[in-house]
């Protein structure tokens, strides 16, 4: 599988527009300033694309997924998987329908997430709504338990994300994708033993969050994991990837925007 991070912030992204207000003057190691005219601190908010077995597959379709399918130039995308139902990694599914126009596209998630995305974008999913704009086709599937998709088997990971019932993370074969956690119980992490590559939440240096792990925490769940490799994402303004990786196992890496890897 060759995946792609088409974006690896959080829902404020990378420069934040509160430090730019700002002037930048309070901004730690003055990430957001560096993002000017360093691409690897400009982040989009979270979302990967998985080209495998001739088919590409996207998990979440994040507030800036136009600009990253304009960036990374996808010219298909054959089925979405989705975390949770936050606006960051829902919020481009208007621009979707470019990809709709021959056949609808499948959408798999949480019956939570599944119901949040009807009820948020209501006009794609009512029979009356007039289609002179155009509206993406969709096929939306619930799904709680493994099932196999373009010759990979997806098991899905429930994560608790503070009061937001129905997060997920996924399994992909020997891929682990986890963008929004705060905890998991011990059932869902044996999920993910075994795997080679993890990719996961670190929110922030500053510790204790209520919603997300923050570096610390998620050090010690990757170790827990312990795959050959892990890559850190959901990052905000306060991850040096140059300083802060001083802290990281030799097998952690802070993940930036256009990195592709193969597992």
């Amino acid at each position: 599988m060759k995946v792609t991070f088409l974006g690896t912030g959080t829902s404020h992204g990378v420069p934040s527009l509160d430090c730019m207000i700002n002037d930048y003057k309070d901004c730690p190691h003055d990430v957001c300033k560096a993002s000017i005219n360093d691409p690897k601190h400009r982040r989009t908010r979270s979302s990967i694309l998985i080209e495998t077995n001739g088919k590409n597959l996207l998990i979440d379709v994040s507030a800036d997924f136009r600009y990253q399918a304009l960036r990374e130039s996808i010219k298909r995308i054959d089925a979405v998987l989705l975390t949770h139902s936050h606006a960051d990694h829902i919020g481009g599914i208007p621009d979707i329908r470019s990809y709709t126009v021959k056949q609808a596209l499948p959408f798999y998630g949480s019956h939570e997430t599944i119901t949040a995305v009807k009820n948020t974008f209501r006009y794609i999913f009512d029979d009356s709504t007039f289609i002179g704009g155009g509206i993406p086709h969709i096929d939306t599937h619930i799904i709680d338990k493994d099932f196999s998709l373009f010759g990979e088997q997806i098991i899905p990971i429930k994560v608790s994300h503070g009061t937001l019932a129905g997060a997920y993370g996924y399994r992909i074969n020997s891929l682990g994708y986890i963008p929004d956690l705060k905890s998991i119980d011990e059932k869902e992490l044996q999920k993910l033993k075994g795997i080679d590559t993890l990719i996961l939440n670190c929110l922030r240096i500053k510790p204790l969050h209520s919603t997300h792990l923050t570096l610390a925490e998620s050090i010690d769940l990757a170790r827990q994991i312990s795959p050959r490799r892990c890559y850190f994402i959901h990052l905000c303004h306060d991850i040096h990837y140059e300083l802060d990786s001083l802290t990281l196992d030799s097998w952690m890496y802070f993940s930036y925007d256009r990195l592709k890897i193969t597992v």
